[in-house]
C-alpha cells in the first residue's frame, strides 16, 4: 500500500469552542489535599520541597474541560501551561485545505502548552479535549517564578520536549518512508507501550487514521488485514494486540 495518501483528516463540522483561559469553566469538586496528591506525582515537580509544593497547589487551579473544547489554536500566545489529571487531549494540525494531522494524544500526569512558555511564546498547534478532562493551569508568570527558584524544574521540561520531538521526528520518518501498514503497526505498538497493555482503548478508527496520515477507510482496511493475519483483535474503541514479535516486523517493513 506504499505510495497511498500522505495526509489526511475532515475539516471540523463546526467552530471549535473558545479555550478555557478565556471562558469560565465549572471548578472541579477535588479538594485541595486531592491537588496537591495529584501535582506531587507530576514528575516534572518531584523536586519541590513540601513548602514548595504547597506553593505550587496555591496557585494552580483546576477545571473541568467538556470534551471538545479547544484549549488554543495556532498563533495563539501562549499563557498558561496545562497540566492533564484527567481525560485526554489532542495536538494536531490543520491544512489549508481542511486535512487533520495528529501531532500526539496525551492522558494523564502529562503536560502540554509548554511550547509556547519556553520560546516562541506562540503556539503551533490547536490542543483540543478529545474525552472530557480535569485539567491543573498553572500561568507563565508563576512558571517563570518556580524555574527561576528550582531550574531542575525547566530541565525536566526540557526532558519532555525533546522526547516528544524525537516522537515527532520518528513519525516525520515512518509518513516519508513507510507504507500505511507499517504506520500503523508502528503506532499500535507505541500506543501499547504508553497504555502499559496490550489492549489499546478509547481510540476510534477515525483517530488512528489522522495519526498516521491517511483516511478512516484505508486505516480500516489495513486493522482488518492486521486481525486476519492474527496480529491483532478488534472491538468497540479498543484493539487487542495478539503476536507483538509479528506486529514489530510488519511495523519494519
Amino acid at each position: 500500500m506504499k505510495g497511498e495518501e500522505q495526509a489526511a483528516g475532515t475539516k471540523p463540522d463546526k467552530a471549535p469552542e473558545r479555550s478555557p483561559e478565556r471562558t469560565s469553566e465549572k471548578a472541579s469538586g477535588s479538594q485541595p489535599a486531592d491537588k496537591l496528591r495529584y501535582l506531587s506525582e507530576i514528575t516534572v515537580f518531584q523536586d519541590l520541597s513540601p513548602r514548595e509544593m504547597e506553593e505550587l497547589n496555591r496557585i494552580t487551579t483546576i477545571s473541568v474541560v467538556p470534551r471538545g473544547r479547544v484549549f488554543y489554536r495556532p498563533e495563539e500566545p501562549g499563557e498558561v501551561l496545562f497540566i492533564v489529571k484527567e481525560g485526554r487531549v489532542q495536538l494536531y494540525r490543520i491544512s489549508p485545505e481542511g486535512k487533520k494531522l495528529v501531532i500526539t494524544t496525551l492522558g494523564p500526569h502529562t503536560l502540554f502548552g509548554e511550547m509556547a512558555l519556553l520560546g516562541t511564546k506562540l503556539h503551533n498547534t490547536f490542543a483540543e479535549a478529545v474525552e472530557d478532562c480535569t485539567i491543573c493551569v498553572m500561568s507563565r508568570n508563576d512558571l517563570e517564578r518556580l524555574i527561576l527558584s528550582k531550574p531542575q524544574v525547566a530541565l525536566r521540561i526540557l526532558e519532555i520536549t525533546g522526547r516528544r520531538l524525537r516522537e515527532a521526528e520518528e513519525r516525520l520518518e515512518n509518513m516519508a518512508f513507510k507504507g500505511i501498514p507499517a504506520r500503523l503497526a508502528s503506532l499500535l505498538l507505541r500506543l501499547a507501550q504508553e497504555q502499559g497493555s496490550n489492549d489499546i482503548t478509547g481510540l476510534t478508527h477515525q483517530d488512528l487514521a489522522e495519526s498516521v496520515g491517511t483516511y478512516r477507510e484505508t486505516a480500516t482496511q489495513v486493522l482488518n488485514d492486521l486481525k486476519a493475519d492474527g496480529y491483532i483483535e478488534i472491538g468497540r474503541k479498543r484493539i487487542t494486540i495478539l503476536d507483538p514479535e509479528g506486529l514489530a516486523a510488519v511495523a519494519e517493513e
